[in-house]
């Protein structure tokens, strides 16, 4: 979601906030801009790729020692250039406008809930906005405060603000100085080398080869950034000291290489990011999962937890949801543990039963979600603290939440529909699983060894599934001239159905949705025509022969099937009935192997519309507002 660079320096730094900006365009936005402090304030700002904004800023000559970016996704008001970041405030009454335009400069992360009731008492104070957005309510806020000290002025704005926030401020008045403040969204500090210049972030990435000295700010901080100098405050505004972590953000991770796409790049990563999220097991310890302490020591024990517990709660948003199902089935098939799965954004909404023995599991790629770091919190807040997250991000707002970790190695996702996060959040939950059975003697020696072999196996048959593109290929061709598809799966692999639908849709804009296979004769099977592909994953479970009944009743509807199939399940070719063979069966990992033609299909159907694959429309990579 939208991406935030800031930066004081004694040199231009203008293609540093750019370049920055280009490296936070995977978390998808509808318009960006720059602003300056060149003697007075200066911006750009466009509806179009930040590549738009460079040219922009090179034609215009745009320079300055200070400044702000941001790559907005938007909320209040529509994509237009006069909704687009950074916001200028401007002093009360027509000419107060004329004589000091500007002073203020500012972008935004997140919501600011409260708004409106801002907007209506800046408005009575004289103040004109030129757009919808709830951003530029806190500029003419800070404005409002100014009495010549921008720290200050923003220490007293942010006491006023509801809801969630990352910004980053610079004023006229002050050429060297930025201030910035989070409360629900992410923000870091970038110490710069030989201390000569200092950067805000949304994200590490943002500042790949400037610096790696990254100091993340805690929930409620105020930082003055200066050329040579910062200071942080608490949300009590006492002066504090943060951690600086070398953190490698290794630019080169977005280099596209021999792929059309950075889609395309991730889901055939997927081997080596298995490999890599699995690397070190040797074997099943609930040692795995131990906390992340605040200064990289060990945390929590797991062990100790998984004893204590006797239920599993999981929350998670998106993609990551339908991870969090299907462990479900894992962890009560194998762990014989009760476990529930919740959408992030209900949970905190609703009445729910707490139970103090129950294991809050958050599943997230980024650790930033903002639904799901607010289901966490509500969930503390009931008296269930037993927490730990499976997360891509050692160094998130989730791990730090959390007593204890699994960080998956999936590497930088840049492609907004997770592919290769999915997968190895999934290895992930396998292990919770087996570590859970093992901690209550649920796990022979025997099963041990046994789900410890598929497992080291898995990206040999990834690479095997993957062979299978020619073949997705020529399904997509005939999917890229449909408007609706559904998705069939049953137990194991209904989530995998699931997962399969979102993708077609987020990249193809086509309309899928997926069901149990066992509820297409209560509603669906209306829908079933010629028109109507239907996607089915067979593997051969217990569950083959009730599958293969479902299938039946889609043909004797006229519907066209597309079956993933393993080899053993005399599922065959024929008209209206399109077959792809898995390359073998792998019983419980099996959903690890079959999301990855779903993925393939999406992804090539894509191309063949000519959508935008990496970013499409409305969406966003990393969602850090509710």
């Amino acid at each position: 979601m939208c991406g935030i660079v800031g930066a004081a320096s004694h040199r231009n730094i203008v293609p540093v906030l750019v370049q920055g900006l280009q490296r936070l365009e995977y978390r998808g936005y509808d318009s960006c801009g720059v602003a300056v402090h060149a003697g007075g304030l200066t911006r750009a700002r466009t509806t179009s790729r930040v590549a738009d904004l460079v040219a922009q800023v090179r034609d215009d000559k745009v320079e300055g020692l200070t400044g702000i970016a941001h790559t907005r996704w938007a909320t209040h008001g529509a994509p237009a250039v006069h909704n687009a970041h950074p916001h200028f405030s401007h002093g009360p009454g027509a000419d107060a406008q004329a004589a000091r335009p500007g002073r203020i400069a500012l972008v935004h992360n997140g919501i600011i809930e409260n708004h409106e009731t801002l907007r209506a008492a800046l408005e009575a104070k004289g103040y004109a906005f030129e757009s919808q957005t709830d951003t530029e309510v806190i500029a003419h806020l800070v404005d409002s405060l100014y009495d010549g000290d921008l720290f200050e002025a923003v220490k007293a704005a942010v006491l006023q603000l509801h809801g969630a926030y990352a910004i980053a401020v610079i004023c006229r008045d002050e050429p060297q100085r930025v201030v910035g403040a989070r409360a629900g969204s992410p923000l870091i500090l970038g110490a710069g080398k030989d201390g000569a210049e200092n950067f805000l972030a949304s994200d590490a990435m943002a500042l790949a080869g400037v610096t790696d000295q990254i100091i993340y700010l805690e929930e409620g901080d105020v930082v003055d950034v200066q050329p040579g100098k910062y200071w942080i405050v608490d949300k009590n505004h006492k002066p504090v000291t943060r951690q600086v972590r070398t953190v490698l953000a290794h630019s080169g991770a977005a280099e596209l290489g021999p792929y059309r796409h950075y889609m395309q790049k991730e889901i055939f990563e997927q081997p080596r990011a298995i490999g890599d999220t699995l690397e070190g097991v040797e074997g099943i310890v609930p040692e795995l999962f131990d906390g992340i302490g605040q200064d990289g020591a060990t945390g929590a024990s797991a062990h100790r937890v998984f004893q204590d517990i006797d239920k599993i709660l999981i929350l998670a948003c998106g993609t990551s949801y339908y991870s969090g199902c299907t462990a479900k089935y894992w962890l009560e098939g194998i762990a014989k543990i009760s476990t529930q799965v919740e959408i992030a954004s209900e949970y905190r909404y609703r009445e729910s039963v707490p139970d103090p023995k129950t294991l809050v599991v958050t599943i997230s790629q980024s650790g930033e979600t903002a639904d799901t770091l607010a289901a966490l919190k509500h969930a503390r807040s009931l008296g269930m603290e037993q927490t730990l997250t499976i997360c891509n991000v050692a160094t998130s707002a989730m791990v730090r939440e959390c007593k204890l970790a699994y960080i998956t190695r999936a590497g930088v996702e840049i492609g907004v529909a997770s592919t290769k996060a999915f997968t190895t959040q999934l290895a992930g939950l396998f292990l919770l699983t087996l570590a859970i059975a093992q901690s209550k003697g649920r796990l022979s020696d025997a099963d041990e060894a046994r789900y410890l072999k598929e497992m080291r196996h898995l990206p040999v048959a990834l690479q095997s599934v993957l062979a299978l593109e020619p073949q997705i290929i020529g399904w997509a061709e005939d999917f890229a001239r449909k408007d609706n598809a559904l998705f069939l799966g049953r137990g194991l692999h209904y989530p995998i159905a699931l997962e399969g639908a979102l993708k077609l849709k987020e990249v193809t804009y086509i309309h899928a949705e997926a069901y149990a296979a066992g509820e297409l004769k209560h509603g669906p099977l209306a829908l079933v025509t010629s028109e109507m592909p239907v996607v089915a994953v067979a593997p051969n479970d217990a569950l083959l022969e009730k599958l293969k009944s479902n299938l039946q009743e889609v043909r004797a509807r006229g519907g066209v099937l597309y079956v993933l199939a393993d080899g053993d399940t005399k599922i065959t070719s024929s008209e209206g009935l399109h077959v792809i063979r898995m390359p073998e069966h792998y019983g419980a990992l099996s959903p690890i192997l079959h999301v990855v033609p779903l993925q393939l299909l999406a992804y090539h159907t894509a191309c063949a519309r000519g959508t935008d694959v990496d970013k499409p429309r409305n969406l966003a990579k990393s969602v850090t507002v509710e």
